[in-house]
């Protein structure tokens, strides 16, 4: 996998969403390169690593940043949050803290989960792909932006990353929908050794800020925050509102104790 390390200080990590890469944190990097050290991911499939033989599940990308990241705070942005709390759940000694972005422990509806996408919104964009690869891909950058107050900005700048760094491949596109489709990682959160951001906007029509609350209230040691006017994209709309929450959570790891 393609990492970029950049800046310098506490160690942060950085997972995209999906058919993204690292490069699409532009906007928040700039805001934390200044005192924060930055691990930017491109998972496998997508942007620099889109030729990595690594699947994109879970268990083998977690594993595998955890063993060649230094310890830090991990920061997952929508799907990419399926990967950081997996890290935090499976690798505790490597996760400072974790940040789950406008992520959620499971992206889809359930009796006992209501505030998740119906599922069927997934497995329609997994069949698009075929019959219309790039089209897709701009529905589902446009579903992210809807419902920000600059929705159209964050819309143009979407677009605009979205093949920045080449196509994302098609494999990978489908493994990180069945991902959001169907992984439930609620049953770590009583057990997470660390503490917990869950940062949303309160405009995202994919990740419901209440599925945050929900999440948090399942997680020792949690916080949650909701931006007003945000969207699924806060990092790129309100870059210096994530910067200045992620510092506030840093600043309570200094004294968790550096356990290994």
């Amino acid at each position: 996998m393609h990492i970029q390390t950049l800046g310098q200080g506490p160690d942060v990590v950085l997972l995209h969403g999906w058919a993204m890469h690292g490069g699409v944190f532009a906007p928040l990097v700039e805001a934390l390169r200044g005192d924060h050290t930055l691990h930017l991911v491109d998972l496998p499939g997508h942007g620099h690593s889109r030729a990595s033989a690594l699947p994109l599940a879970l268990a083998p990308v977690a594993d595998a940043l955890a063993a060649r990241l230094p310890r830090a705070l991990w920061l997952g942005w929508s799907l990419g949050g399926l990967f950081a709390l997996q890290a935090a759940s499976a690798h505790p000694g490597r996760v400072r803290g974790l940040s789950m972005l406008a992520a959620s422990p499971r992206f889809v509806r359930a009796d006992d989960w209501p505030h998740g996408m119906a599922a069927q919104v997934f497995r329609d964009f997994a069949q698009g792909l075929g019959a219309d690869y790039r089209g897709t891909l701009e529905r589902f950058v446009a579903l992210e932006a809807f419902g920000s107050d600059a929705a159209r900005d964050e819309m143009r700048t979407l677009r605009e990353a979205l093949f920045a760094r080449g196509e994302p491949a098609a494999r990978a596109l489908a493994d990180g929908l069945d991902l959001l489709e169907r992984s439930d990682l609620r049953a770590v959160l009583p057990d997470l050794a660390m503490p917990s951001l869950w940062l949303g906007g309160r405009r995202d029509r994919l990740v419901d800020p209440r599925a945050l609350q929900a999440a948090g209230a399942l997680a020792p040691r949690a916080r949650v925050e909701v931006l007003a006017h945000a969207g699924h994209a806060p990092f790129l709309t309100h870059a210096e509102e994530v910067a200045a929450a992620l510092r506030a959570f840093e600043a309570t790891l200094a004294d968790d104790g550096g356990a290994a």
